[in-house]
């Protein structure tokens, strides 16, 4: 099983796996307008244990995650919001909603600096509120009345991703290198220093960018 980023040529054969397992359906624009504003925020899960009969073979998408940033966010908050998760009966039980999950909050972190991920789920969905609440640690926050087309309520769920930026800061923080010109001579002078017993402070972690993003009002389904 291969789990990669979303492109645009999948688009179809995410519609129809989308159309094939919930009742919330998207246009295909709102699938690439996902795909083009956040490229590193939706994933797929392409079944590859079967080999290609041809090159012009489609991959065989049997699950994916559509993932945006919030393009107005509260108090100037980034986060990042779960639009569509969905994975094929066929290839349930296996753990791919939570790989897809956990890879797109990961992506939020690292790519837009997300504090929390948030979504909406049919109150009536007794998997998907496991997972989100016992697997991955979402919290219900509200009920949000007939938020469906059909009139369901949903829960409004929401998760912190601090841990992930933690995670990405024990991993980064390492020396990538000296530093070059006059840098390079202040921190050679520095090594001499540490090498006759004396500490220095190192700051450890990158920086993440931002991006201001815009989007249409997003669909109910």
């Amino acid at each position: 099983m291969d789990i990669r980023v979303l492109t645009p040529a999948d688009i179809p054969h995410v519609q129809s796996t989308n159309i094939t397992n919930l009742p919330e359906n998207y246009f295909l624009k709102y699938y690439l307008y996902h795909a083009l504003s956040w490229p590193q925020l939706s994933y797929v899960a392409v079944d590859v244990s079967r080999p290609k009969k041809s090159p012009y073979e489609p991959p065989r998408i049997v699950g994916y995650v559509l993932a945006k940033m919030e393009e107005e966010p509260i108090n100037n908050i980034q986060h990042g919001h779960i639009t569509s998760l969905s994975v094929m009966r066929t290839h349930r039980r296996l753990g791919l909603a939570e790989k897809l999950m956990r890879q797109s909050q990961r992506a939020m972190v690292e790519t837009y600096g997300a504090h929390y991920v948030s979504l909406h789920v049919r109150m009536s969905n007794v998997a998907a509120l496991r997972l989100y609440k016992d697997t991955l640690g979402f919290d219900v926050e509200k009920v949000e009345a007939k938020y469906y087309a059909d009139g369901e309520d949903a829960y409004s769920m929401k998760m912190d991703l601090e841990f992930i930026k933690d995670q990405l800061e024990e991993t980064y923080g390492v020396d990538e290198g000296d530093a070059v010109g006059e840098e390079g001579k202040k921190d050679g002078a520095r090594k001499e220093g540490d090498k006759k017993g004396k500490k220095r402070k190192v700051k450890l972690g990158r920086g993440l960018g931002v991006g201001d993003l815009v989007e249409k009002n997003e669909s109910k389904g």
